[in-house]
């Protein structure tokens, strides 16, 4: 776990009032350790690599905060549906062959795209 400060510190570009603005707003969702002001948040490697995704997209795209949401809601969309599909995915390799085959079957001819 790593603590605030430390955060703050591994990237120069990162201020401690900006990164209690993102915590505050959940796009990063730290541990509460029960300390005071901003020490009481731990982060785990996720959290620092959330962070490092914040960063770039900032950097890369120059988006304000409105938009930066808007896109770090949209690309939480995309995570949370590729773990549905690789769920769904190990759900149909468990079944027998004749079920799968019909499940091929039944997909459209262009969804391999």
């Amino acid at each position: 776990m790593i603590a605030f400060k430390e955060i703050v510190e591994r990237f120069a570009e990162l201020e401690a009032g900006e990164l209690s603005r993102w915590v505050e707003n959940r796009w990063i969702v730290p541990e509460a350790d029960g300390g005071q002001e901003n020490e009481r948040w731990v982060f785990h490697e996720v959290d620092v690599a959330r962070v490092e995704l914040i960063l770039d997209i900032r950097r890369e795209f120059a988006l304000d905060e409105e938009a930066l949401s808007l896109v770090l809601g949209l690309l939480d969309q995309v995570y949370s549906l590729r773990r549905q599909m690789r769920r769904l995915c190990h759900a149909l390799e468990t079944q027998p062959p004749e079920i799968r085959d019909a499940i091929r079957k039944a997909l459209p001819a262009n969804s391999g795209r």
